[in-house]
């Protein structure tokens, strides 16, 4: 279906007033969320703050508990439409936070078994507030709303616990798009690439796919003076990250889509003069492809078996796919690109190049058209290159970006909702 540009709804103006007056209670709600961070699937507080706050707006049906911690809030415009959906993700990262704020994180947690500090350094505290202050602006105009709303506060984006289902997928399987089904789905993304006041959007494939990798060489254990009575599983694991390194670079075929090998831990050994019997290697691969997502695995495994045997070693492959490739449908991109350029201003909404981060939104694109775009939050003055990134215990996000975020979501929906027949993607 083709599609085109989408005017701005008949709330646009009466939306503007009324984020307007949201700044000091977005800001307040970043503010206690980031400093009381909670990790995958234990988000118990912030999904009661969030529940509280739609039921307080009056919403139709407010259902806790989807995949753990998750909420889903519905909102019933009083003229008839479509259901659109817009999603925020609610957990912390496993990250001891150095920003010299009044309202750091001084929480500790436990993940897969270690004590650590816990953070908001992917900024998913900005999205939970934006999205209250999204649900907020659209249910003061409720009666002039057509279609509904349905708003998705997503736990555990950053992967469950080991040993435990949840996020996005976990979201799909419990119904989190079904009664009713939305049309299509809008997502945002904090971003320290971009400068305050941009936003960034992409048609197509957009974030990576995120697979886990883990290699385990085994050998044979002997003192490490006499190597040759016993196979050396660390001078084997050597030879397979070097060799790795040619998967990416000799086999495939970067004019298509970019790609990503990465081992990022290796384990073995006990001291210095002992060669193990084994060493563990975990990592990931990052595509933009499903069919080069697949190659990459098999040359993958074909690559480190058969260094393993040339050493006399043994090495034991396990790959796991985590999530799919975001991809944006081209058609409501193009649709809603008129929207994010209104809101953003004259040159502050443009194409930014792929992300090799992923993101688990991409599930429920796989389910109904989906965009998901990027947010400055780099202030004035500083290089977005060298700004701290997400992920790190420095991440700090300008709070002059987040009611752009707001305006971004409101308008969206509002705009996809009261489009005409035929001009919308998914409708």
């Amino acid at each position: 279906m083709t599609s085109a540009a989408i005017p701005a709804s008949s709330l646009a103006a009466a939306l503007d007033d009324t984020i307007a007056g949201l700044a000091d209670a977005v800001l307040a709600w970043r503010r206690d969320l980031h400093a009381n961070p909670e990790l995958g699937n234990r988000e118990f507080r912030t999904a009661a703050v969030v529940a509280e706050h739609l039921r307080a707006l009056g919403l139709d049906e407010v259902r806790t508990g989807v995949a753990h911690t998750g909420v889903v809030g519905l909102l019933k415009g009083g003229l008839p439409g479509p259901v659109v959906a817009l999603r925020a993700d609610m957990d912390a990262l496993p990250v001891t936070e150095e920003v010299d704020l009044p309202f750091a994180s001084k929480v500790r947690g436990t993940w897969n078994g270690q004590e650590v500090g816990v953070m908001h350094a992917c900024g998913h505290d900005c999205h939970v507030a934006i999205l209250m202050g999204v649900a907020q602006a659209l249910a003061t105009h409720r009666a002039q709303l057509r279609g509904s709303v349905k708003f998705i506060f997503q736990p555990a984006e950053e992967t469950p616990p080991e040993g435990e289902d949840g996020g996005a997928k976990m979201m799909v399987a419990e119904g989190a798009l079904e009664n009713p089904v939305p049309r299509a789905i809008f997502g945002l993304h904090v971003t320290s690439f971009l400068p305050t006041g941009v936003i960034g959007y992409r048609p197509g494939p957009t974030m990576a796919s995120s697979d886990k990798l883990k290699i385990d060489v085994h050998g044979s254990q002997t003192h490490g003076a006499a190597p040759w009575k016993g196979v050396d599983p660390i001078v084997t694991a050597a030879q397979v990250v070097l060799g790795l390194q040619t998967v990416v670079s000799r086999t495939i075929d970067l004019t298509e889509e970019p790609a990503v090998v990465t081992i990022g831990a290796i384990n073995g050994g006990v001291r210095e003069n002992i060669i193990p019997d084994r060493v563990e290697m975990r990592g990931t691969i990052r595509t933009f492809n499903e069919d080069m997502r697949d190659a990459i695995h098999e040359r993958v495994k074909t690559l480190a078996e058969a260094i393993g045997t040339g050493n006399r070693a043994t090495c034991r492959v396990c790959i796991t796919k985590s999530y799919p490739v975001t991809v944006n449908d081209p058609a409501l991109t193009e649709a809603m690109a008129p929207t994010l350029r209104r809101v953003a201003g004259e040159g502050q909404a443009r194409v930014v190049p792929k992300v090799t981060g992923s993101e688990d939104f991409s599930f429920f694109q796989r389910v109904v058209p989906g965009l998901f775009f990027f947010l400055g939050v780099t202030e004035p003055g500083r290089d977005p290159r060298t700004a701290a990134p997400n992920h790190s215990p420095r991440c700090k996000g300008d709070e002059d970006g987040l009611l752009l975020g707001v305006r971004a979501l409101a308008h969206i929906a509002c705009d996809y909702l009261e489009a005409p027949a035929g001009s919308a993607p998914g409708r």
